[in-house]
């Protein structure tokens, strides 16, 4: 079963003619009427929006979040480089389809445009794309051009580093729009941390993830030129697929269930435990018995001293003339 898209001319036009492993391919299309429809190949992973944002599902690791980067940005290389350059335009998280081995490929090419030509520096057109992932500059004036792809890079680059939606309403006001909240912390290390999708469980290269956060930064720019381009963006994340400096997760220890312990019958478990109180019984009533003889035996020297106190009081009864009186004073 293939997945079925609305068909457009440019698309047909765009995917008929570019060949790239990056790119999904044509399988075929049909036009009868208003009905119109166009066949991909079929990818069995889905996109990365739903991998990357599904609830319940395991976390994509970091070694495959750098992996659908890196194909993701060698597709819009190869656009932007190709004979004739074409501009994207409405590159997304739900636009990048994953086959089974989780190799990105670049679908839905109902919004790309043809690049400049000739001396021309962009493309007038109207603004169209996707809230939170469009240039502020193809925004504001309606000029397209390849770094207004790169742009959309980086916020899709910054969604794998976060784990969270380009705009997300469900966030505190501050933190809705992802650029906005996490791109000043993109380039101090210090501060990385707390950006980082919690779900990877600190299991991450870290020198990766600085150099992923600081690429990043650089395709956000609020300045079109400093931006990098694409093929710049594929060298730097091609070292970051040979990172091995994971870091271990938390360590958790698991506290052992009853049900750890070996089992035993209803009917053992109650004679076992039936004399173990029959001994708190007896040890009870040990402590009761030993303290009770504990007040009446004394030890000999305590019995002296008594019976001297008993002495000196029967001899103050008597008198201080006593024979007792004289031998107690003498000895003081």
């Amino acid at each position: 079963m293939f997945p079925f898209y609305f068909l457009e001319q440019t698309e047909v036009i765009f995917l008929a003619e570019l060949r790239h492993p990056h790119l999904v391919k044509l399988i075929g299309y049909c036009c009868k009427e208003e009905h119109r429809l166009l066949v991909y190949e079929y990818m069995p992973r889905g996109s990365l929006e739903n991998q990357l944002f599904r609830r319940y599902s395991v976390s994509l690791p970091w070694a495959t979040r750098m992996k659908i980067a890196l194909g993701a940005a060698k597709g819009l290389a190869y656009l932007h480089e190709a004979e004739k350059p074409v501009i994207y335009r409405d590159f997304k998280a739900s636009n990048i389809l994953l086959d089974s081995d989780y190799n990105a490929k670049l679908s839905d090419f109902g919004l790309a445009k043809d690049g400049p030509e000739g001396d021309d520096t962009h493309v007038s057109t109207r603004v169209m794309g996707t809230q939170g992932y469009a240039a502020p500059e193809y925004i504001m004036t309606g000029h397209l051009t390849a770094m207004s792809d790169v742009y959309s890079f980086g916020v899709v680059l910054l969604e794998l580093l976060t784990g969270r939606r380009s705009v997300d309403k469900n966030r505190c006001p501050r933190e809705q729009n992802l650029v906005e909240w996490a791109r000043p912390m993109l380039n101090d290390a210090r501060k990385l941390g707390r950006i980082m999708d919690p779900r990877l469980e600190g299991q991450y290269s870290e020198t990766g993830a600085r150099k992923a956060a600081a690429l990043a930064y650089q395709c956000l720019s609020h300045r079109p030129k400093q931006r990098p381009r694409m093929s710049d963006v594929v060298k730097t994340l091609e070292p970051l697929q040979d990172y091995e400096d994971v870091l271990v997760g938390p360590f958790v220890y698991t506290v052992p269930t009853q049900s750890d312990k070996p089992k035993q019958d209803k009917d053992t478990i109650t004679k076992e435990c039936e004399p173990k109180k029959e001994k708190c019984h007896h040890h009870e009533n040990h402590k009761h018995h030993h303290r009770h003889h504990r007040h009446q035996s004394r030890s000999p020297r305590m019995s002296a001293i008594h019976s001297e106190r008993d002495a000196l009081k029967r001899n103050h009864r008597n008198g201080l003339n006593s024979p007792l009186h004289y031998k107690v004073r003498e000895a003081a």
